[in-house]
Protein backbone atom coordinates (compact mmCIF):
# COMPACT_ATOMS: atom_id res chain seq x y z
CA UNK A 1 0.00 0.00 0.00
CA UNK A 2 1.62 3.57 -0.73
CA UNK A 3 1.94 5.95 2.32
CA UNK A 4 0.87 9.53 1.63
CA UNK A 5 0.42 12.49 3.63
CA UNK A 6 -3.37 14.47 3.65
CA UNK A 7 -3.69 17.79 2.90
CA UNK A 8 -3.49 19.50 6.27
CA UNK A 9 0.08 17.35 6.84
CA UNK A 10 1.24 19.23 3.46
CA UNK A 11 0.11 22.71 4.78
CA UNK A 12 1.50 21.91 8.34
CA UNK A 13 5.31 21.25 6.44
CA UNK A 14 4.66 24.38 4.22
CA UNK A 15 4.20 26.59 7.34
CA UNK A 16 7.09 24.57 9.55
CA UNK A 17 9.12 25.09 6.24
CA UNK A 18 8.63 28.90 6.18
CA UNK A 19 9.87 29.21 9.72
CA UNK A 20 13.03 27.09 9.20
CA UNK A 21 13.84 28.98 6.25
CA UNK A 22 13.67 32.41 8.71
CA UNK A 23 15.76 30.55 11.46
CA UNK A 24 18.41 29.13 8.79
CA UNK A 25 18.82 32.47 7.67
CA UNK A 26 19.47 34.69 10.69
CA UNK A 27 19.94 31.94 13.16
CA UNK A 28 22.92 30.66 11.57
CA UNK A 29 24.64 33.71 12.14
CA UNK A 30 23.10 35.03 14.96
CA UNK A 31 25.95 33.95 17.65
CA UNK A 32 28.64 35.16 14.86
CA UNK A 33 26.70 38.69 15.39
CA UNK A 34 26.94 38.75 19.22
CA UNK A 35 30.62 36.93 19.04
CA UNK A 36 31.61 40.15 16.69
CA UNK A 37 30.40 42.40 19.52
CA UNK A 38 31.77 40.61 22.56
CA UNK A 39 33.76 37.34 21.58
CA UNK A 40 32.80 35.98 25.41
CA UNK A 41 32.36 31.90 24.99
CA UNK A 42 30.60 32.33 28.85
CA UNK A 43 28.04 35.09 27.21
CA UNK A 44 27.22 32.39 24.05
CA UNK A 45 26.29 29.82 26.95
CA UNK A 46 24.02 32.23 29.16
CA UNK A 47 22.39 33.24 26.01
CA UNK A 48 21.67 29.50 25.01
CA UNK A 49 20.64 28.90 28.34
CA UNK A 50 18.11 31.08 28.48
CA UNK A 51 16.68 30.19 25.21
CA UNK A 52 16.52 26.56 26.79
CA UNK A 53 14.80 27.26 30.06
CA UNK A 54 12.20 29.37 28.62
CA UNK A 55 11.75 26.67 25.88
CA UNK A 56 10.89 23.91 28.46
CA UNK A 57 8.64 26.52 30.96
CA UNK A 58 6.98 27.42 27.93
CA UNK A 59 6.11 24.01 26.70
CA UNK A 60 4.60 23.33 30.61
CA UNK A 61 3.00 26.94 30.88
CA UNK A 62 1.40 26.59 26.58
CA UNK A 63 0.11 22.84 26.97
CA UNK A 64 -3.06 24.02 29.16
CA UNK A 65 -3.67 26.41 25.92
CA UNK A 66 -3.24 24.17 23.39
CA UNK A 67 -5.33 21.69 25.24
CA UNK A 68 -7.97 23.04 26.22
CA UNK A 69 -8.22 25.93 23.82
CA UNK A 70 -6.75 26.91 20.45
CA UNK A 71 -3.65 25.92 19.59
CA UNK A 72 -3.43 27.18 15.89
CA UNK A 73 -3.22 30.40 17.62
CA UNK A 74 -0.34 29.09 19.91
CA UNK A 75 1.46 28.55 16.26
CA UNK A 76 0.70 31.88 15.32
CA UNK A 77 1.65 33.45 18.37
CA UNK A 78 4.92 31.27 18.54
CA UNK A 79 5.89 32.41 14.58
CA UNK A 80 4.91 36.21 15.19
CA UNK A 81 7.46 36.20 18.59
CA UNK A 82 9.95 34.77 16.75
CA UNK A 83 9.75 38.02 14.43
CA UNK A 84 9.51 40.68 17.10
CA UNK A 85 13.13 38.92 18.44
CA UNK A 86 14.81 39.47 15.22
CA UNK A 87 12.74 43.49 15.38
CA UNK A 88 14.61 43.91 18.73
CA UNK A 89 17.61 42.50 17.63
CA UNK A 90 17.68 44.79 15.23
CA UNK A 91 16.55 48.22 17.02
CA UNK A 92 19.67 47.55 19.91
CA UNK A 93 21.78 46.37 17.52
CA UNK A 94 25.45 45.95 18.55
CA UNK A 95 24.21 46.36 22.35
CA UNK A 96 22.26 43.30 22.21
CA UNK A 97 24.68 41.74 23.86
CA UNK A 98 23.43 43.75 27.24
CA UNK A 99 19.99 41.87 26.95
CA UNK A 100 21.50 38.37 26.00
CA UNK A 101 18.99 37.37 29.20
CA UNK A 102 15.80 39.08 27.96
CA UNK A 103 16.14 38.68 24.34
CA UNK A 104 17.50 34.17 25.14
CA UNK A 105 13.97 34.54 27.40
CA UNK A 106 11.78 35.67 24.48
CA UNK A 107 13.40 33.44 21.58
CA UNK A 108 13.11 30.61 23.82
CA UNK A 109 9.07 31.73 24.71
CA UNK A 110 8.67 31.99 20.81
CA UNK A 111 10.36 28.30 20.00
CA UNK A 112 8.42 26.93 22.19
CA UNK A 113 5.31 28.26 21.56
CA UNK A 114 5.74 27.05 17.96
CA UNK A 115 7.06 24.18 18.72
CA UNK A 116 4.74 22.58 21.36
CA UNK A 117 1.76 23.43 18.56
CA UNK A 118 3.49 22.02 16.01
CA UNK A 119 4.03 18.74 17.59
CA UNK A 120 0.77 18.28 18.81
CA UNK A 121 -0.66 19.03 15.55
CA UNK A 122 2.40 16.86 13.91
CA UNK A 123 0.77 13.77 15.97
CA UNK A 124 -3.10 14.72 14.99
CA UNK A 125 -2.32 14.91 11.04
CA UNK A 126 0.18 11.66 10.96
CA UNK A 127 -0.06 7.89 12.08
CA UNK A 128 2.48 5.21 12.49
CA UNK A 129 1.94 4.50 9.24
CA UNK A 130 3.37 8.04 7.48
CA UNK A 131 4.99 9.61 10.14
CA UNK A 132 8.41 8.32 8.89
CA UNK A 133 7.31 10.16 5.67
CA UNK A 134 6.32 12.90 7.62
CA UNK A 135 9.35 13.10 9.85
CA UNK A 136 11.46 12.75 6.58
CA UNK A 137 10.07 15.89 4.35
CA UNK A 138 10.57 17.91 8.02
CA UNK A 139 14.34 16.79 7.40
CA UNK A 140 14.23 17.22 4.23
CA UNK A 141 12.75 21.02 4.00
CA UNK A 142 14.92 22.34 6.86
CA UNK A 143 18.10 20.95 4.74
CA UNK A 144 16.21 23.28 1.90
CA UNK A 145 16.33 25.51 4.10
CA UNK A 146 20.03 25.01 5.44
CA UNK A 147 21.03 25.44 1.68
CA UNK A 148 19.17 28.33 0.69
CA UNK A 149 19.67 30.20 4.10
CA UNK A 150 23.40 30.39 5.26
CA UNK A 151 24.72 30.78 2.04
CA UNK A 152 22.69 33.23 0.94
CA UNK A 153 23.25 35.10 4.28
CA UNK A 154 26.71 34.83 4.04
CA UNK A 155 27.25 35.57 0.59
CA UNK A 156 25.40 38.91 0.96
CA UNK A 157 26.90 39.67 4.98
CA UNK A 158 30.46 39.70 3.33
CA UNK A 159 29.49 41.85 0.61
CA UNK A 160 28.16 44.37 2.94
CA UNK A 161 30.09 46.99 5.23
CA UNK A 162 29.37 46.70 8.89
CA UNK A 163 26.51 45.38 9.97
CA UNK A 164 24.66 46.29 7.05
CA UNK A 165 24.43 42.89 5.91
CA UNK A 166 23.44 41.18 9.56
CA UNK A 167 20.23 43.88 9.45
CA UNK A 168 19.64 43.42 6.23
CA UNK A 169 18.90 39.45 6.84
CA UNK A 170 17.22 39.87 9.81
CA UNK A 171 14.85 42.09 8.20
CA UNK A 172 14.16 39.53 5.46
CA UNK A 173 13.37 36.75 8.30
CA UNK A 174 11.02 38.77 10.50
CA UNK A 175 9.03 39.26 6.38
CA UNK A 176 9.12 35.38 6.55
CA UNK A 177 7.56 35.14 9.77
CA UNK A 178 5.10 37.44 8.62
CA UNK A 179 4.38 35.30 5.61
CA UNK A 180 4.60 31.91 7.78
CA UNK A 181 1.46 33.48 10.55
CA UNK A 182 -0.33 34.11 7.15
CA UNK A 183 0.21 30.82 5.94
CA UNK A 184 -1.12 29.16 9.16
CA UNK A 185 -4.21 30.36 8.76
CA UNK A 186 -5.18 28.24 6.47
CA UNK A 187 -4.70 25.35 8.98
CA UNK A 188 -8.15 23.87 10.48
CA UNK A 189 -8.93 24.56 13.84
CA UNK A 190 -8.38 21.46 15.58
CA UNK A 191 -10.93 19.79 18.15
CA UNK A 192 -9.76 20.19 21.97
CA UNK A 193 -10.83 17.72 24.71
CA UNK A 194 -10.00 17.12 28.37
CA UNK A 195 -8.45 18.74 31.11
CA UNK A 196 -4.86 19.70 30.90
CA UNK A 197 -3.32 17.88 33.69
CA UNK A 198 -0.04 19.96 35.02
CA UNK A 199 1.50 17.34 37.05
CA UNK A 200 0.99 14.30 33.91
CA UNK A 201 4.84 14.54 33.00
CA UNK A 202 5.78 13.84 36.68
CA UNK A 203 3.60 11.04 37.35
CA UNK A 204 4.47 9.33 33.86
CA UNK A 205 7.84 8.68 35.23
CA UNK A 206 6.72 7.59 38.60
CA UNK A 207 5.40 4.64 37.32
CA UNK A 208 7.47 1.37 38.05
CA UNK A 209 8.47 0.07 34.29
CA UNK A 210 6.90 2.88 32.30
CA UNK A 211 8.32 3.24 28.67
CA UNK A 212 8.13 6.66 29.06
CA UNK A 213 11.30 6.52 31.80
CA UNK A 214 13.17 4.52 29.01
CA UNK A 215 12.05 7.12 26.62
CA UNK A 216 13.35 9.97 28.99
CA UNK A 217 16.99 8.90 29.44
CA UNK A 218 16.97 8.60 25.04
CA UNK A 219 16.08 12.11 24.99
CA UNK A 220 17.83 13.55 27.70
CA UNK A 221 20.96 11.47 25.98
CA UNK A 222 19.94 13.35 22.49
CA UNK A 223 19.64 16.71 24.59
CA UNK A 224 23.16 16.68 25.95
CA UNK A 225 24.86 16.80 22.36
CA UNK A 226 22.37 19.04 20.75
CA UNK A 227 22.30 21.92 23.42
CA UNK A 228 26.00 22.79 22.98
CA UNK A 229 26.48 21.66 19.14
CA UNK A 230 23.09 23.92 17.91
CA UNK A 231 25.72 26.44 18.24
CA UNK A 232 29.47 25.67 18.76
CA UNK A 233 30.00 24.46 15.36
CA UNK A 234 28.98 26.86 13.70
CA UNK A 235 30.76 29.31 15.49
CA UNK A 236 34.40 27.48 15.86
CA UNK A 237 33.67 26.87 11.72
CA UNK A 238 33.49 31.04 11.85
CA UNK A 239 36.78 31.46 14.23
CA UNK A 240 38.69 28.83 12.18
CA UNK A 241 37.70 31.04 8.30
CA UNK A 242 36.91 34.45 9.98
CA UNK A 243 34.58 34.88 6.97
CA UNK A 244 31.19 34.72 7.25
CA UNK A 245 30.76 33.20 3.93
CA UNK A 246 32.96 30.15 4.51
CA UNK A 247 29.91 29.39 7.40
CA UNK A 248 27.51 30.08 4.45
CA UNK A 249 29.14 27.65 2.22
CA UNK A 250 29.86 25.12 5.16
CA UNK A 251 25.65 24.90 5.73
CA UNK A 252 25.44 24.71 2.17
CA UNK A 253 27.20 21.71 1.48
CA UNK A 254 25.93 20.12 4.80
CA UNK A 255 22.54 20.73 4.04
CA UNK A 256 23.03 19.34 0.78
CA UNK A 257 23.97 16.43 2.40
CA UNK A 258 21.42 15.81 4.68
CA UNK A 259 18.67 16.86 2.50
CA UNK A 260 19.97 13.85 0.02
CA UNK A 261 20.17 11.28 3.38
CA UNK A 262 16.58 12.66 4.32
CA UNK A 263 14.88 12.38 1.14
CA UNK A 264 16.81 8.51 1.62
CA UNK A 265 15.48 7.64 5.17
CA UNK A 266 11.73 9.15 4.42
CA UNK A 267 11.74 7.09 1.43
CA UNK A 268 13.49 3.73 2.68
CA UNK A 269 13.49 3.93 6.13
CA UNK A 270 10.94 1.44 7.43
CA UNK A 271 9.79 0.77 11.37
CA UNK A 272 11.56 -2.27 11.20
CA UNK A 273 14.87 -0.73 10.58
CA UNK A 274 14.93 1.51 13.47
CA UNK A 275 16.80 -0.64 16.02
CA UNK A 276 20.20 -1.17 13.58
CA UNK A 277 19.59 1.96 12.24
CA UNK A 278 19.53 4.24 15.57
CA UNK A 279 23.07 2.18 16.72
CA UNK A 280 24.75 3.06 13.27
CA UNK A 281 23.54 6.62 13.42
CA UNK A 282 24.96 7.25 16.78
CA UNK A 283 28.32 5.42 16.20
CA UNK A 284 28.54 7.73 12.98
CA UNK A 285 28.14 10.79 14.91
CA UNK A 286 31.00 10.04 17.02
CA UNK A 287 33.17 8.54 14.82
CA UNK A 288 33.06 11.62 12.71
CA UNK A 289 34.12 13.79 15.38
CA UNK A 290 37.84 12.43 15.85
CA UNK A 291 39.37 14.11 12.71
CA UNK A 292 39.28 17.28 15.50
CA UNK A 293 41.63 15.99 17.32
CA UNK A 294 44.46 16.10 14.44
CA UNK A 295 43.46 19.88 13.12
CA UNK A 296 40.68 21.74 13.90
CA UNK A 297 40.24 23.34 10.16
CA UNK A 298 37.39 24.36 7.63
CA UNK A 299 38.15 20.96 5.82
CA UNK A 300 37.82 18.54 9.26
CA UNK A 301 34.72 20.53 10.72
CA UNK A 302 33.56 20.34 7.04
CA UNK A 303 34.47 15.82 6.98
CA UNK A 304 32.36 16.22 10.69
CA UNK A 305 29.45 18.15 9.39
CA UNK A 306 28.81 15.90 5.95
CA UNK A 307 29.51 12.86 8.03
CA UNK A 308 26.94 13.94 10.93
CA UNK A 309 24.04 14.80 7.95
CA UNK A 310 24.68 11.02 6.60
CA UNK A 311 24.32 9.67 10.00
CA UNK A 312 21.61 12.24 11.90
CA UNK A 313 18.48 11.05 9.90
CA UNK A 314 19.43 7.38 11.05
CA UNK A 315 19.64 8.69 14.53
CA UNK A 316 17.18 11.01 14.72
CA UNK A 317 13.78 9.47 12.84
CA UNK A 318 13.84 6.70 15.11
CA UNK A 319 14.11 8.53 18.32
CA UNK A 320 11.40 11.09 17.11
CA UNK A 321 8.94 8.73 15.81
CA UNK A 322 9.04 6.18 18.48
CA UNK A 323 8.01 8.62 20.92
CA UNK A 324 5.15 9.63 18.82
CA UNK A 325 4.30 5.84 18.22
CA UNK A 326 3.62 5.91 22.07
CA UNK A 327 1.24 8.45 22.27
CA UNK A 328 -0.78 6.56 19.66
CA UNK A 329 -0.40 2.98 22.09
CA UNK A 330 -3.73 3.65 23.40
CA UNK A 331 -7.31 5.97 24.42
CA UNK A 332 -5.81 7.41 26.84
CA UNK A 333 -2.07 7.99 25.90
CA UNK A 334 -4.06 9.85 23.09
CA UNK A 335 -5.79 11.79 25.05
CA UNK A 336 -3.26 13.12 26.91
CA UNK A 337 -1.15 13.65 24.25
CA UNK A 338 -0.32 17.55 24.66
CA UNK A 339 1.03 16.30 28.51
CA UNK A 340 3.10 13.78 26.98
CA UNK A 341 4.65 16.24 23.75
CA UNK A 342 5.41 18.67 27.15
CA UNK A 343 7.05 15.95 28.89
CA UNK A 344 8.78 15.06 25.51
CA UNK A 345 10.45 18.92 25.36
CA UNK A 346 11.29 18.77 29.29
CA UNK A 347 13.28 15.89 28.98
CA UNK A 348 15.47 17.62 26.18
CA UNK A 349 15.65 20.61 28.04
CA UNK A 350 17.10 18.94 31.05
CA UNK A 351 19.72 16.92 28.77
CA UNK A 352 20.32 20.44 26.70
CA UNK A 353 20.88 22.04 30.20
CA UNK A 354 23.51 19.29 31.32
CA UNK A 355 25.44 19.39 28.27
CA UNK A 356 25.39 23.25 28.82
CA UNK A 357 26.63 23.21 32.01
CA UNK A 358 29.35 21.18 31.30
CA UNK A 359 29.88 23.43 28.50
CA UNK A 360 30.26 26.27 31.06
CA UNK A 361 32.30 24.68 33.59
CA UNK A 362 34.56 23.82 30.62
CA UNK A 363 35.14 27.30 29.30
CA UNK A 364 35.33 29.21 32.75
CA UNK A 365 38.32 26.77 33.72
CA UNK A 366 39.35 25.90 30.62
CA UNK A 367 39.04 27.83 27.45
CA UNK A 368 41.10 26.37 25.14
CA UNK A 369 40.59 25.16 22.15
CA UNK A 370 41.92 21.38 22.40
CA UNK A 371 39.87 21.51 25.71
CA UNK A 372 36.73 22.53 23.47
CA UNK A 373 37.26 19.81 21.07
CA UNK A 374 37.72 16.76 23.89
CA UNK A 375 34.61 18.61 25.43
CA UNK A 376 33.13 17.88 21.97
CA UNK A 377 33.89 14.22 21.55
CA UNK A 378 32.74 13.02 24.86
CA UNK A 379 29.30 14.89 24.47
CA UNK A 380 29.20 13.55 21.09
CA UNK A 381 28.87 9.82 22.75
CA UNK A 382 26.15 10.58 23.99
CA UNK A 383 24.23 9.73 20.81
CA UNK A 384 25.00 5.87 21.42
CA UNK A 385 24.07 6.45 25.23
CA UNK A 386 20.83 7.35 24.22
CA UNK A 387 20.20 4.22 21.68
CA UNK A 388 21.40 2.03 24.64
CA UNK A 389 18.45 3.57 26.47
CA UNK A 390 15.96 3.06 23.77
CA UNK A 391 17.17 -0.31 22.11
CA UNK A 392 14.43 -1.90 24.42
CA UNK A 393 11.66 0.14 22.91
CA UNK A 394 13.01 -0.08 19.71
CA UNK A 395 13.18 -3.65 19.46
CA UNK A 396 9.57 -3.83 20.77
CA UNK A 397 7.93 -3.58 17.01
CA UNK A 398 10.16 -5.28 15.48
CA UNK A 399 9.36 -8.09 17.41
CA UNK A 400 5.81 -7.58 15.89
CA UNK A 401 6.91 -7.65 13.08
CA UNK A 402 8.44 -11.30 13.26
CA UNK A 403 5.42 -12.36 15.01
CA UNK A 404 3.09 -11.25 11.74
CA UNK A 405 5.30 -13.14 9.62
CA UNK A 406 3.66 -16.37 8.12
CA UNK A 407 5.47 -19.48 9.71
Amino acid sequence: MKITLGRQSILLLGVNGLFALAGALSGTFLNVFLWKSRPDYTMIGWFTISQQLAIGITFWLAGKWVKEHNKMTTLRLGTACSGIFYLLVLWTGEQAVDWIWPLGLLLGCALGLFWIAFNVVYFEVTDRENRDLFNGWVGLLGSMAGIIGPWFSGLIISRMSDNTGYRFIFTVSLVIYIVAVICSFFLKKRKVSGTYRWSEPIRQLSIPNSPWRTLAMGLFAQGVREGVFAFLIALLVYLATTQEYKLGQFSLITSAVALVSYWAAGKWFKPHYRYRGMFAGGLLLLVVLFPLLWKVTYGTLLLMGIGSAIAMPLYMLPMISAGFDMMGTSGENVEKRVELVVLRELCLMCGRLFGLTIFMITVVNSPSQQVLIWLIIALGAFPLIGWAFMRKLLLKPLAREVSKEPK
